[in-house]
């Protein structure tokens, strides 16, 4: 430099970007001038480097600084793992030359071959751990996954992928990626909704988004779905780019069915949204049913119901999410900031076999028409209709029946429903046609004649409900009908004991005869009707109907004092 100099009065040179600055050049210095000091892994990249931007090679002298340092690296740092990680630890701030002379390549896939080699002759010693404790397995498979946690996130990357081509083993590698994650990204703090502005730096989103490409590009499908739901979550504080989070909705929408109520919910980092991330989990929903399509297509029916499908693992699968979005639901129902169409569309999305009884789908929508009572009559009516009144259970209908804040359609879907089952009970499995009251689009009710080869009305008997399921819920009806018809008779016994007392009260043997005639004609008209009798009165031709007329000036109170009594027995748990 000062030959090249120009400057005849040159007294000072000034050294530019030297890497590893003032250490390194004493470090060079001391060696020109013979001063004694100790290569290690902790100066060896620094000394490689700055002899590099020095230009010490052998046409200078004869093993030169380069030389020395090359020497260590190759018969001391690049044959041992932990010496080798040390060394790449130490290579942070000596860019770019410390890669223009390959060092950061060297020790990338000495990593990555030490691990896979000791991988390969520990196999007794894993074996050995396996029978062990966990925490003794974890120090035989994974010890240098703390180490790796201490890397630069662009030099951890190389190394993931350097190990995936030697063959180390995935679970390894899913373990040291959890661990990176969990030890890189403890700083990061929830943010709330309020909240505005950025709010991490660029690395840590760097960080986010290079493991999850990971991930993908590596095909490590070893994590866990906490993992995964954590990771979700950093993507969502960090603000990465859209690609990552749907990266891992799909990772999570591949096993869904194990995920737990308080995974899913996600707060949302949005201004003016609601309190949680709807969206997010509509997403990781959408991936679910498209797997489940995949994999099931030839396991069921077109109505999603087989004989076959119900023993598969996909039906199950759609079982227990159809469970587990019925507790979101009620989860993020009470949100006064939840539009109504992204709770219906939360609903709509899961097909009509993943409930066996629509009762979580009836206390969250009950829920949220509690916690929105500005709804149009319109938009209740919309949400109701997504409720299938045939799948409700006896304490379901009976808390429908009485809900004011149900539209008046929907109340009469349940009580029509609710009689269809009890006609279904008196049938007792016999084939014919049954004549009763009719549903229609509008909730009204008019006269219609169902038919179906059990007896049963067809418009009850839902094709994609289970058969074990039924008869559990008609035994259980079949028991209440039981209880009704006791009651029923109380009254009516009631009745013939009133009817018998005016006949006393108006004296003499033509009275007393009289009585006891219309007391005979009544048994008689009981035994002979006995199998006709309803909840709702529906049935008995036009000269039942005439006899009830008459006689109802004389029992309507009564019976409106029984049913009202019996109405206010009957509670349901979602008040």
């Amino acid at each position: 430099m000062v030959v090249d100099s120009k400057d005849p009065d040159l007294l000072k040179l000034e050294l530019v970007n030297v890497p590893g600055g003032a250490f390194a050049f004493e470090l060079a210095a001391k060696f020109c001038y013979g001063s004694n000091f100790e290569i290690t892994t902790g100066n060896v990249a620094h000394l490689r480097c700055v002899a590099e931007y020095l230009e010490m090679t052998e046409d200078y002298q004869e093993e030169n600084l380069i030389f020395r340092t090359e020497t260590y690296l190759n018969e001391i740092v690049l044959k041992n793992l932990d010496k080798s990680l040390e060394v790449l630890c130490k290579c942070d701030g000596l860019d770019p030359v410390v890669e223009e002379v390959g060092l950061v390549d060297r020790c990338v896939d000495a990593i990555a071959v030490n691990a896979s080699k000791e991988q390969l002759v520990s196999g007794l010693a894993h074996l050995e751990c396996d029978v062990g404790s966990a925490k003794l397995r974890m120090h035989c498979q994974d010890w240098w996954v703390e180490d790796l946690s201490a890397l630069r996130i662009d030099h951890y990357r190389r190394v993931i992928a350097a190990m995936r081509r030697n063959g180390v083993r995935p679970e390894s590698i899913g373990t040291s990626i959890t661990h990176y994650a969990q030890t890189s990204l403890k700083g990061v703090e929830r943010r709330h909704v309020w909240d505005s502005g950025p709010f991490v730096g660029d690395s840590q989103r760097m960080i986010v988004e290079t493991l999850i490409d990971l991930l993908a590009t590596e095909n490590i499908t070893t994590v866990t779905l906490s993992f995964l739901f954590g990771m979700l979550r950093m993507a969502i504080e960090v603000d990465a780019s859209l690609d990552c989070r749907i990266e891992v909705e799909k990772r999570i929408g591949l096993q869904l069915e194990m995920a737990s109520l308080d995974d899913l919910l996600i707060p949302s980092t949005q201004t003016s949204d609601s309190m949680f991330d709807v969206d997010t989990v509509h997403r990781i929903l959408v991936n679910f049913l498209q797997r489940i399509d995949e994999d099931s297509s030839g396991e069921l029916s077109p109505c999603g119901y087989d004989s076959d499908g119900l023993k598969s693992p996909s039906h199950s699968s759609v079982l227990k999410v159809g469970r587990l979005m019925d507790g979101y639901l009620a989860e993020v129902a009470p949100d006064p900031y939840l539009k109504l169409q992204k709770f219906m569309a939360l609903i709509e999305l899961l097909p009509d076999y993943a409930r066996i009884v629509d009762d979580g789908l009836y206390r969250a929508i009950d829920i949220y028409l509690k916690a929105h009572p500005s709804l149009t009559e319109s938009e209740c009516k919309k949400l109701c209709k997504l409720i299938d009144c045939q799948k409700l259970s006896q304490d379901a209908s009976s808390h429908a029946a009485q809900n004011d804040r149900l539209p008046i359609q929907m109340v009469v879907r349940v009580l029509y429903f609710e009689q269809l089952r009890l006609k279904s009970s008196f049938s007792g499995g016999g084939s014919g046609c049954v004549s009763g009251l009719g549903l229609g689009a509008d909730g009204s009710l008019s006269q219609r004649f169902v038919c179906s080869s059990s007896g049963v009305p067809s418009s009850c008997v839902s094709p994609q409900r289970d058969n074990y399921a039924s008869l559990r819920r008609e035994n259980r009806e079949l028991k209440l009908e039981i209880s009704r018809m006791r009651v029923r008779l109380t009254e009516l016994e009631r009745e013939q004991g009133l009817m018998k007392q005016q006949g006393r009260m108006r004296g003499g043997d033509g009275g007393g005869r009289h009585g006891g005639e219309q007391g005979r004609a009544f048994l008689a008209s009981l035994s002979r009707g006995f199998g006709r009798i309803t909840m709702f009165g529906v049935g008995g031709g036009p000269a039942a109907a005439d006899r009830r007329r008459k006689k109802s000036g004389g029992r309507s109170s009564q019976c409106s004092d029984g049913k009202a009594r019996r109405r206010h027995k009957a509670s349901f748990a979602y008040d």
